[in-house]
This record gives structure tokens, C-alpha cells and sequence, in this order.
């Protein structure tokens, strides 16, 4: 029997090295690949096949959803499963928006991560099971407000560099990185200001903070 392929995506190496002890505890999984951050994590999928993919919400450069969302429209036989320790219903409404199949809380990895796997692979949704004891408040939200998820704003590099500013990343720095030129980094802030209605770079870290766009888990 060929192994269930894994890769993982957190930019903390320490979590990712326990997540992979868990999964290769057990003789079915491999864990074929690590990415820091959700540009490596597309980078390693366009050259290693996989079957599941773990991602966090929060990671430099692309954030999960954002990852998610071009694993969903390029590998669309990949589940993926978002490990995080956001609990507001947001999160929850865009990971399973974006693609996810499954939702772990980081509080829950040890008892609960193998489960989550387990189940997605068989094709049923799996959700922390400390979020199915609130999923009556949760749907008794949607039936009375509806499924509103925020309106996503942004392009998918203005994202990169709103996320790049609020890690205190200097415009040279995100040209750099992004391989854009300094002008084009400029363009990119002042149109995310502009469609976010913010007057300072200190709102805009706020807001980056707020919306789980920078790496504070």
C-alpha cells in the first residue's frame, strides 16, 4: 500500500517538526515537504505530488487562505486541512470558503490531528471539536445574519505587501522579496489604503493584526 503524501506549511519549525513525529508515528503517512510560509508551500506543490496538505492561517508572505485558495484551483484532489489558533467564526467561514476540508485548533493537534486527517481522507469535513461545541451559536448566527463572509478587498500581491508592511518590512525589502521594483511596492500601499479607507501606516498594521494577516500565532 503506497503512502499518503503530506506536506506542511507553518512558519514555526518547531510546531511543524511535531506535526511531523505525530503523522509518522503511523505507517500510512510521509511527510514529503515543509514550507515556512504559503509562496514556498506553492513552490513545493508544483514539483511534489501530494495528498494532504496542513496549513496555518498566519504565515509570512501568503497567508493560508490565500495558499489555499490556488491549491484548490491547481490541485483539486489535494485536501487540505488548516491547523490554527484563530476561534472566531471568520476565520472558520474563510478557511472553509478558500477550499479547506477540515479545521484543527492548534490546542487540539496532539489528540485530534491523525482524527482530522483520517476523516478528511475519507471525505467527510472534520472541525475541532472544541468549535462543535459552539457550532449552535455559529449556525444560529448564519440563519439569522446569513453566510456573510468580509468582502476580500485585496489582490492576492496586495496581500503580500499589506502583510510584508505590518511585519515592518521597508519598501526596498518587499521589492526584494517579491521581485517587483520600489515604485510598483509603492503603488500596491497606497492603493491597499486607499480600498481600506486607512490614514497611517499604524492603522494599517492595526488592521493587519486584527484580520490574522501578520504572524503573531
Amino acid at each position: 500500500m503506497s503512502l499518503c503524501k503530506v506536506v506542511i506549511a507553518d512558519d514555526h519549525t518547531m510546531l511543524r517538526k511535531g506535526i511531523c513525529q505525530v503523522i509518522e508515528t503511523q505507517n500510512f503517512f510521509s511527510v514529503v515537504g515543509e514550507a515556512g510560509d504559503g509562496v514556498e508551500l506553492l513552490n513545493i506543490l508544483s514539483t511534489t505530488p501530494a495528498e494532504v496538505v496542513i496549513l496555518d492561517i498566519s504565515m509570512p508572505r501568503m497567508r493560508g487562505i490565500e495558499a489555499a485558495r490556488e491549491i484548490r484551483s491547481l490541485y483539486p484532489n489535494i485536501k487540505i486541512l488548516f491547523l490554527s489558533m484563530h476561534k472566531r467564526k471568520e476565520y472558520l467561514f474563510h478557511a472553509f470558503a478558500a477550499g479547506a476540508n477540515g479545521y484543527l485548533l492548534k490546542e487540539d493537534t496532539d489528540a485530534e490531528l491523525l482524527i482530522a486527517m483520517d476523516t478528511i481522507l475519507g471525505g467527510k469535513a472534520f472541525l475541532s471539536s472544541i468549535l462543535v461545541k459552539d457550532m449552535p451559536d455559529i449556525l444560529t448566527d448564519i440563519v439569522n445574519n446569513g453566510f456573510n463572509l468580509p468582502e476580500e478587498k485585496l489582490s492576492l500581491r496586495e496581500t503580500e505587501v499589506l502583510k510584508l508592511l505590518a511585519e515592518g518590512v521597508p519598501n526596498k525589502g518587499i521589492a526584494q522579496i517579491l521581485c517587483i521594483s520600489t515604485r510598483t511596492v509603492e503603488h500596491h500601499r497606497a492603493s491597499i489604503m486607499k480600498k481600506l479607507d486607512l490614514g497611517t501606516l499604524a492603522d494599517l498594521i492595526k488592521y493587519a493584526i486584527r484580520e490574522g494577516y501578520t504572524t503573531e500565532d
